[in-house]
């Protein structure tokens, strides 16, 4: 049995249209931004590599960039506009994790309870990791899903791994480049060079994984596509961060 063609869909009618599965490509985006920024973001680990030695590494990059492969996702099924409402939704899910981290650390912990320094180390994230966590998330998605959605055109829907790779080569050196500087640099324990080598490092994982997982990758987004039965591109939107639902 021949598959079905998917029905072509302008940026302003897939913003408006209900989608069978989008809530839960969020979900999932949402979900995968908070627990990488909340358990991996601070932590320098380090791996002894053949030939070359202890290389340092952001440990939260071991997870971050499934967001952006969900971000890819979302850009390529539902289109830009729709995308734009993750990143939205992810950008307050993460101010919101903030601001109630710093009340629950801040309540007087009870006498009897000795966890206290413990919770201050794991959840008491100084204001400067926090700024640049959500300055490095919302520029580097941002950059992410607009340079997907404008090579979706350009390929005119063909060739994906393209736009995918080309997209978080992109977005990821953005985020990289926005987050170690902001977070680390002249910090206690970390030199001008560890942060540079932290972030290269931290871009070239981040691309690698979205390589790696180009097969996944497709397999999803064939997936989600034939469920939703339509192909949204991106021809009459528009992509300031800032449009309105009734702009796109």
């Amino acid at each position: 049995m021949s598959q079905s063609p998917l029905f072509r869909l302008e940026g302003s009618a897939g913003a408006r249209r209900h989608f069978r599965y989008f809530d839960y490509v969020m979900a999932a985006f949402v979900t995968i931004l908070l627990l990488s920024n909340l358990i991996g973001a601070g932590k320098r680990a380090v791996i002894d590599l053949p030939f070359i030695g202890p290389w340092p590494f952001g440990a939260g990059v071991m997870f971050f960039p499934i967001s952006y492969i969900i971000g890819d996702v979302l850009t390529e099924v539902y289109g830009y506009a729709n995308a734009r409402r993750c990143i939205w939704v992810g950008f307050w899910a993460l101010l919101f994790m903030v601001f109630m981290s710093v009340v629950v650390v801040a309540l007087p912990p009870d006498a009897g309870w000795t966890g206290q320094a413990a919770y201050e180390s794991v959840f008491g994230q100084t204001p400067r990791i926090v700024f640049a966590s959500v300055a490095a998330f919302w520029a580097g998605e941002f950059v992410n899903s607009f340079v997907l959605a404008k090579m979706k055109i350009l390929t005119n829907g063909s060739k994906l791994w393209t736009r995918t790779i080309g997209s978080t080569v992109f977005g990821q050196a953005v985020d990289s480049a926005l987050f170690y500087p902001l977070a680390f640099y002249a910090a206690d324990g970390w030199t001008g060079a560890q942060v540079m080598q932290v972030a290269w490092t931290q871009w070239a994982i981040k691309v690698s994984w979205e390589v790696i997982l180009t097969p996944a990758t497709y397999w999803v987004v064939g997936f989600l596509k034939r469920r939703e039965g339509v192909e949204v591109f991106d021809t009459d939107t528009k992509f300031s961060p800032f449009a309105k639902a009734a702009e796109v």
